[in-house]
C-alpha cells in the first residue's frame, strides 16, 4: 500500500534522524517518475526534511525559505496527505507551527509527523529495527556526522 522509499524515508524521520538520508531516498523514487513532476508530493517530503536539516544546523533563513516551497507543495497535494497515512489537519497545525518557529529563529526541535495510520507506524517501527534505531528518537544534536553530513560527504568525496 505504502511505497518502499516513503517508508524508509519515515524510519530515517522518526528513527535516525537523518534528514539527508530522507532527501536520499525519496529523490531517487520522485526521479523514478516521468514526466518529472517539480511539485510532487515527494518533492514536498525531500524539502520538509531539508528544512529541518538547515534548522538543526542554525541556517535558518535557508531552512525557512525550503519549508515554505515545501508547505506550497503540500498544499497543492492537500487532499492526498491522508493517503500518505497522516492526519492531515493536524500535519498542517504542524507545518504552520514550524514555519513560525523558524520565522522567529527557534533552535530545532525533533517533530514527529501525526502518522495516523496504525500500520504504516508499524512499517516504520520495523523499519526502524532494521537500522538499529528508536521509533521515535530525538536528534542527538552533538553528532557532527549527522548534522553537518552534507559537508563532511563533500569533503570525503573531494579527496
Amino acid at each position: 500500500m505504502y511505497d518502499k522509499a516513503y517508508i524508509e524515508y519515515l524510519a530515517h524521520f522518526h528513527g535516525t534522524r537523518d534528514y539527508f538520508e530522507c532527501h536520499e531516498v525519496l529523490e531517487k523514487r520522485w526521479m523514478m517518475d516521468r514526466p518529472l513532476d517539480r511539485n510532487s508530493i515527494f518533492v514536498a517530503f525531500i524539502q520538509l526534511a531539508v528544512a529541518l536539516y538547515h534548522q538543526r544546523r542554525g541556517n535558518d533563513v535557508g531552512a525557512l525559505r525550503l519549508l515554505k516551497k515545501g508547505i506550497q507543495k503540500f498544499e497543492i497535494h492537500a487532499s492526498q496527505v491522508a493517503s500518505y497515512g497522516l492526519d492531515r489537519d493536524a500535519f498542517f497545525v504542524l507545518l504552520f507551527a514550524l514555519k513560525e518557529e523558524m520565522k522567529s529563529c527557534q533552535p530545532y526541535q525533533s517533530i514527529q509527523l501525526p502518522i495516523q495510520d496504525k500500520k504504516l507506524e508499524r512499517l516504520v517501527q520495523n523499519y526502524c529495527k532494521n537500522l538499529s534505531c528508536e521509533y521515535p528518537s530525538i536528534s542527538n544534536l552533538h553528532n557532527t556526522d549527522l548534522v553537518h553530513k552534507h559537508i563532511l560527504r563533500k569533503k570525503k568525496n573531494a579527496k
